[in-house]
């Protein structure tokens, strides 16, 4: 009964404008994401979070989510066209950032680290979070991110730095946690045991390292979304 949601793209080469009228729907659909498109209609947001809702249905309570989190994330040091776009339109709009993405501001200098913020924003509803009366839902992350010029968390009821102490200790009973890039997955259960209660779920989102060279983890957690 194991549910996934596992989507591997290996070589993609649609036209960003093959669909630029397609809305996807509410659930994002089952169809590989649109290239580049995904990233601005939430098609990839509500994929990725009817997984997660889907996974923890299941009973599933240590998952990854997995994809590119901007458009060009090779390029993301040059400042590409989609890149500067992705910034500005969703993630500094979204977030509502301080400075927004602007020529050495923070967000334009880790773009990266901010648009995984707001992916985890994103998908925070699979877990049951909402502004009124949700679950409460963390995000911790390894990245720099400047809490404080973020003034649009939606959902999520706090944040932070995985394994830090000042973390830890706001850990809440029934909290669901998502952690942004933890690293090496030898270190995953150990992230669980810290900022987790028992039965709570914790996402790893978006991590870049791998241990295996290949697709998803070695560690048990449940695949629920994988674009690649």
């Amino acid at each position: 009964n194991m549910i996934k949601f596992l989507l591997v793209l290996a070589v993609l080469s649609v036209s960003s404008t093959s669909v630029a009228s397609f809305v996807p729907l509410l659930d994002g659909g089952k169809k590989i994401p649109n290239l580049y498109d995904c990233y601005f209609n939430d098609q990839i947001a509500k994929q990725a979070s009817t997984a997660v809702s889907k996974a923890i249905s299941a009973g599933k309570k240590k998952i990854e989510v997995n994809f590119p989190p901007v458009p060009n994330v090779d390029e993301v040091k040059f400042g590409t066209p989609l890149n500067q776009k992705f910034g500005k339109q969703i993630v500094a709009t979204d977030l509502k950032v301080v400075a927004g993405y602007t020529p050495g501001s923070e967000l334009s200098r880790n773009l990266i680290a901010y648009s995984n913020v707001f992916w985890a924003k994103k998908i925070a509803g699979g877990l049951g979070a909402s502004p009124i009366g949700g679950k409460p839902v963390a995000v911790l992350t390894t990245e720099r991110v400047i809490f404080n010029d973020i003034k649009n968390m939606g959902p999520l009821s706090r944040f932070g730095i995985v394994m830090s102490d000042k973390s830890r200790k706001e850990g809440r009973n029934g909290e669901a946690v998502v952690c942004i890039n933890p690293g090496g997955e030898e270190g995953w259960e150990r992230i669980a045991s810290a900022h987790t209660s028992p039965g709570s779920p914790l996402v790893v989102l978006n991590n870049s390292y791998s241990t295996s060279y290949d697709l998803g983890n070695k560690r048990g957690f449940e695949e629920a979304y994988y674009l690649k």
